[in-house]
């Protein structure tokens, strides 16, 4: 692994991003509970001490090396991805997800993938760095910065109600089978399958802050895209 440092602007991008929509989160959250007539503060503090307790957490884990253990059965890192789905299904469909469904407008919920779009150029930038394959970024085989230019479009329609229920549902598809791409690719790219060669190796995300694109961005993405067709099968369209 190269060395970085957060005084990098593509590598900085990895503290900001997750920084950014973790806060969209608890704004998000405490939005929701306000639209539906009930005071969102607590909610709000629940959410943003988990959400400091997970991003704390995962930080040190990567810190100190532990997803980096590729040889143990099963891998950490292996461990850590059923983690993340689990937790992006379970937010999608808990209680909560059904809220932020509910309480939000579709187009913010759509607007907030926009975060991809600034994501992937920093994802790409870490590739002249020597610290991400090539694969991984739209150089490559990762075509989600596609996810994130769109978003503004689509949002931008939905806000001005020129939208439709098909093209909603036509955009979260689309999205959704890119993060699943792009996923894949990150999958097979660590060393435990290494498909793309001994020297294309995902490892930089088992390293702070870049520890944060599966264990935050990717959860939202996820989390995002599973909402959104709550939203739309709620009626919202």
């Amino acid at each position: 692994m190269p060395a970085y440092s957060l005084a990098d602007p593509p590598i900085l991008a990895f503290v900001l991003l997750p920084a950014s929509v973790a806060i969209l989160f608890v704004w998000g959250i405490a939005a929701a509970w306000k639209r539906t007539g009930r005071a969102g503060a607590k909610a709000a503090v629940r959410a943003a001490g988990f959400t400091l307790i997970w991003m704390s957490t995962t930080a040190a884990l990567a810190d100190r090396g532990i997803f980096r253990d590729w040889d143990a059965t099963p891998p950490p890192f292996a461990l850590l991805v059923v983690a993340l789905i689990a937790l992006s299904v379970g937010i999608a469909f808990s209680p909560l997800g059904w809220r932020l469904a509910t309480g939000l407008p579709l187009w913010a919920l759509v607007g907030v993938q926009a975060f991809r779009l600034p994501l992937e150029i920093a994802m790409h930038a870490l590739v002249s760095r020597g610290i991400m394959p090539e694969q991984m970024s739209y150089s490559g085989r990762n075509f989600d910065v596609v996810t994130g230019a769109t978003a503004i479009v689509v949002a931008g329609l939905l806000a001005a109600g020129v939208a439709g229920r098909r093209l909603v549902l036509a955009w979260n598809v689309l999205g959704l089978v890119l993060l699943v791409n792009i996923v894949v690719v990150a999958i097979l790219s660590t060393p435990r399958f290494a498909v793309f060669g001994p020297d294309r190796l995902n490892v930089f995300v088992t390293y702070p802050p870049f520890v944060w694109l599966p264990t935050v961005l990717v959860v939202a993405a996820l989390a995002g895209h599973l909402i959104i067709f709550r939203a739309v099968r709620g009626g919202r369209l």
